[in-house]
């Protein structure tokens, strides 16, 4: 990815003089570049007994733009102003002194179980503050989230891009021996935070899947003996059972942009094929009926298409079709099998498991199969998941072996800053939710 500051060249030939008209603005695109050098010392405390949550927050802002791999933070010990007032005037000079690129302050109130949040941004080498100065409110217990929501807020300002900080998780916990593994339903912070079960390990759970508001989540479960779909309501924890007919098979199911739909796999009398359910009137719909195996669907961004897997062809491979159903297309012509596509966000990619010569890979493609490219490999790595801005992607990695475990990694689209999430125990199958209100 090629992260192209545009003041650094005006640093570097003009001085600041000539800089106060370029804007701090970080250039998505191909490439690899330096990341960008920032500051964020330690937030104010406004009142008596907000120190420690000062610290803890700007931490975690600090954190999660470095998780990025765009940001480099420079460190406390080479500041030469210290910014002890979030009204006080910046010192530019000091902070362009030490490299730093784009300055973070902030303050924190905490008043009992209230805590506010102020913040603002700075363009280090024009001078100037990168929009309006904002604050947040919540609760002492939410201060993760409100970091969150100031990194969120730091990233987009930089970057142009909407943040992904204040997203969750949600992905199946594992523990045990791998022959007698013990599943059940988690969800957690994006960052791997706050982890809460959903579901106990009386029973294997598979694919979770968030609806695009967040509040709910479906899941394969074998409670009965066979797979069922179920859509769990994630504040109550209560749950509701797609209807199949005894000897059907219902399993990797998504929600349509509305939520209201569903799309899925039924397994009946030897054909695979995918169905949709209306969640409100039951109504159910077939879309496809060729005799071979059609999964794991996933709508476009506009509900107005859906990607699945087919061996159609002879062995596994991507096709598009119109969301009511229809000829499917073939996007995808490399060597090797492909599975699990999931459509971006953005709409502009489609993401996928790729099997090739004793080797599994995460990768992209352009929605008409074009420029692929594969950004991992390992012994085994499937089940990809977008970020809700579309620009990371979350997949499950296990590790070869007897004792092989499962953990979840993330990685860029450009194949940059592949990162392992810090969870406790194994985890899998995870699918990435929307932005929190």
């Amino acid at each position: 990815m090629i992260v192209r500051l545009l003041t650094i060249l005006a640093v570097l030939m003009l001085g600041t003089q000539a800089i106060a008209q370029a804007p701090l603005r970080l250039e998505l695109s191909e490439g690899v570049i330096e990341p960008l050098p920032f500051a964020v010392p330690i937030f104010q405390a406004e009142v008596a007994g907000s120190e420690q949550m000062a610290a803890d927050i700007s931490r975690l802002v600090a954190e999660d733009l470095i998780g990025t791999g765009l940001f480099r933070q420079i460190p406390a010990s080479a500041f030469i102003s210290q910014h002890a007032s979030f009204t006080q005037a910046v010192a530019f000079a000091d902070w362009r002194a030490i490299n730093a690129q784009a300055l973070v302050t902030g303050a924190v109130t905490v008043n009992g179980a209230q805590i506010i949040v102020k913040f603002r941004v700075y363009d280090v080498f024009t001078g100037t503050e990168l929009g309006e100065g904002l604050q947040f409110v919540g609760t002492t217990d939410s201060w993760r989230r409100m970091a969150h929501k100031v990194a969120d807020a730091v990233y987009s300002r930089i970057t142009g891009e909407a943040g992904y900080f204040d997203s969750r998780v949600v992905y199946v916990s594992e523990t045990g021996p791998k022959d007698n593994r013990a599943k059940r339903l988690a969800i957690m912070d994006f960052d791997g935070a706050n982890v809460q079960f959903l579901t106990d390990s009386s029973a294997i759970v598979l694919a979770p899947r968030f609806s695009p508001t967040g509040d709910r989540v479906l899941y394969t479960s074998y409670e009965s003996g066979f797979p069922r779909i179920n859509v769990l309501d994630v504040a109550n924890v209560g749950r509701q059972q797609l209807t199949t007919q005894p000897g059907e098979m219902a399993f990797s199911p998504r929600f349509a942009r509305d939520g209201r739909q569903v799309i899925y796999s039924l397994a009946n009398g030897g054909n695979t094929d995918i169905w949709r359910t209306d969640l409100t009137t039951g109504q159910h719909s077939r879309l496809t009926s060729a005799p071979s195996i059609e999964t794991a669907p996933s709508f476009s961004p506009d509900g107005t298409q859906i990607v699945f897997e087919s061996d159609r062809s002879g062995n596994q491979q991507i096709y598009i079709m119109p969301a009511s159903g229809g000829e499917p297309r073939r996007i995808s012509f490399g060597e090797g099998r492909y599975g699990s596509p999931v459509w971006s966000p953005r709409g502009d990619l489609i993401a996928f498991t790729k099997q090739n010569a004793g080797r599994f890979h995460i990768g992209v493609m352009r929605t008409d199969g074009s420029e692929e490219r594969l950004l991992t490999a390992s012994f085994l790595d499937e089940g990809p998941t977008w970020s809700p801005n579309g620009r990371v992607i979350m997949f499950s990695r296990e590790t070869q072996g007897v004792d092989g475990a499962s953990s979840i990694y993330s990685v860029d689209i450009t194949g940059r800053n592949l990162r392992r999430l810090a969870t406790n125990g194994g985890a899998s199958d995870p699918s990435w939710g929307p932005l929190q209100p």
